[in-house]
């Protein structure tokens, strides 16, 4: 599933090459047929990152702090972990933590 992935406030940093935006290729799990942000998010920390993953993970989700946009709209209203994504979708990831 072709999605696009884009990733502000710091949390670029984190990622290989440092880019804010990310055309990428997630498959669904053996068995299944759809694409959730829990998959989605394994995906970006074993693909993605490629340092400090506590920054931007915490258990199996994201770490307090980060606000995540699915399609611009905040991805607690779409499930959050359990959201289904769909072909051509645009996951923002936001860091809200700055340092002072």
């Amino acid at each position: 599933m072709y999605l696009n992935l884009e990733f502000g406030g710091g949390l670029e940093l984190l990622l290989k090459d440092s880019v804010k935006l990310h055309q990428v290729d997630v498959k669904p799990k053996s068995g299944e047929d759809k694409v959730t942000m829990r998959d989605l998010l394994s995906w970006v920390k074993g693909n993605l990152i490629k340092e400090r993953p506590e920054m931007f993970i915490k258990g199996d989700s994201v770490r307090p702090g980060v606000l995540v946009l699915i399609n611009d709209c905040d991805w607690e209203l779409c499930g959050n972990l359990d959201a289904e994504l769909e072909e051509k979708d645009v996951v923002v990831f936001i860091s809200t933590l700055h340092g002072g």
